[in-house]
């Protein structure tokens, strides 16, 4: 199996357009050439977190469509699905049926039972505070049965997502089943969501726990590689544990350049991100925008703690409409770690610092993904916001057929579309990777593949950029600003 080099979107069944059909629609009038590849957002019927409490991998939403829709689409290009390793609906029959027959449940085992995994049955307060959680308290929902008993059972994220016990031959089974399913129903990518929180083990912080994480890691892609496709973990934390996967020949994300590309832009220095570009794995998916907010855990130690609070403070000095209580409890912000906002509103709706960091992203190493709505150049979706009170739906704008006929018209996204088209046909970027820095705010990457090279020169500090192409010695001028 060979992953097309070229670029992804990122985006949910119904957000450009209201359906799959829609959404094939956008892809063969405006992203011919522009994309190579689509991460297609959960489409599963769902009980909550906008798809990411499956009920029933086998199922599309009835309202996006059906399996013939995404057949259709995956035909043409790299296709990525989700998969919530961590976690499955409260909802879904697995679950219910627990909940219905409690020990006579032939899903019993699937789920993480407080009262058989702490000694005594509950955590002691030295547990609650090794685990590695996203609430105040020990991660739990307490739930009941039909006879009328009660039981805290392990919920990391929100209550409608109830986590698995991915040590079980019950969960195993399940795992081995869903994975199988998904490719062969077209994914050439298989993301497993959350993937670090997936192993609980007493005496542990319960956050990528070694060695039982590779196991699991590597269970998961023998699963998918049988049927000719490959697994992608989903991390957000150290930078350190994608080099660590990406040292084993996986594929990794690299979550820590959205913030490194603020900073270089809002600081006008080259330096943290040069060296970032230097020792950053090479088999992975780059991003600057994804469905979640803009990481900030992920560049711990690649920034100093004063050079983060710089780029989040200049973020929301600089930026449009953005402001710390749209990433709190306040709406509904589950990460402290994370920024709710759209790229091209944290770069204060700037078209030219917007261009130059997506040309940043297409010549840093690895596979650009971007997000249907940076794909834009989309705005924070005030409106939505607050009318939802949900901090990251100020990044999940709905796009009408008509406004994108109206998006892809404006100048930047127009340059964009170009960027992205020289960054998917150039054979430079399967060549060698370079680069350097000149001055405290300028910098050449340079791709080289043979007799065909591509260079990117740019000045952070003015946000002027060129964009050239060499063949056979003649040097063509790409992109200019």
């Amino acid at each position: 199996m060979t992953i097309k080099n070229k670029a992804m979107l990122i985006t949910y069944a119904d957000s450009m357009g209201t359906n799959l059909k829609d959404l094939a629609h956008v892809l063969d009038k405006h992203l011919d050439g522009v994309v190579g590849g689509v991460h297609l957002l959960p489409f599963y019927p769902s009980s909550g977190d906008r798809g990411f409490a499956p009920m029933d991998y086998t199922k599309v939403e009835e309202a996006f469509g059906t399996w013939e829709d995404i057949e259709r689409i995956s035909e043409k290009y790299d296709f990525m699905m989700d998969f919530m390793i961590n976690h499955i609906s409260q909802q879904s029959p697995y679950f219910q049926d627990f909940l219905a027959k409690k020990d006579e449940s032939m899903y019993k085992d699937m789920f993480i039972r407080y009262k058989d995994f702490w000694p005594g049955g509950e955590p002691t307060q030295a547990d609650i505070d090794l685990i590695y959680k996203r609430k105040p308290r020990a991660p739990y929902v307490e739930v009941t049965f039909a006879d009328g008993s009660s039981e805290k059972v392990w919920c990391t994220f929100d209550e409608q997502q109830i986590d698995l016990d991915v040590t079980t031959e019950t969960t195993r089974r399940f795992i081995e089943e869903q994975l199988t399913f998904l490719a062969n129903k077209g994914a050439t990518i298989i993301r497993l969501d959350a993937f670090a929180y997936a192993n609980k083990k007493l005496g542990t912080n319960d956050f990528f726990v070694e060695p039982e994480i590779w196991d699991m890691l590597q269970y998961c892609e023998d699963i998918v590689k049988r049927h000719g496709a490959t697994v992608l973990p989903e991390i957000h934390e150290h930078y350190t544990i994608q080099q660590k996967i990406a040292a084993k020949d996986y594929y990794v994300y690299d979550f820590a350049l959205p913030m490194l590309v603020l900073h270089a832009l809002f600081s006008g220095k080259a330096e943290r991100l040069v060296h970032w570009m230097e020792i950053c794995p090479r088999k992975q998916y780059t991003t600057l925008d994804t469905h979640d907010g803009i990481g900030v855990v992920d560049v711990k130690d690649l920034l100093t703690d004063e050079e983060i609070e710089m780029t989040r403070e200049s973020l929301y000095s600089q930026g449009a409409n953005v402001k710390k209580i749209y990433s709190s409890e306040a709406y509904n912000n589950l990460d402290i770690y994370q920024i709710n906002c759209t790229y091209y509103s944290a770069l204060g709706n700037d078209n030219e610092a917007y261009l130059l960091a997506r040309a940043l992203q297409c010549f840093a190493p690895g596979i650009p993904q971007i997000y249907y709505v940076g794909l834009l150049a989309g705005q924070n979706d005030i409106e939505l916001l607050e009318r939802t009170k949900e901090g990251r739906n100020i990044n999940r704008h709905y796009y009408s057929l008509d406004e994108i006929e109206q998006e892809v018209q404006r100048p930047v996204v127009r340059d964009l579309f170009d960027l992205l088209r020289f960054r998917n046909r150039s054979a430079a970027f399967d060549g060698e990777f370079s680069v350097n820095q000149h001055g405290e705010g300028r910098l050449v990457i340079t791709w080289t593949n043979g007799d065909t090279a591509a260079a990117l020169k740019a000045d952070l500090a003015s946000k002027k950029f060129t964009v050239t192409e060499q063949i056979e010695g003649r040097t063509e001028l790409i992109f200019e600003q």
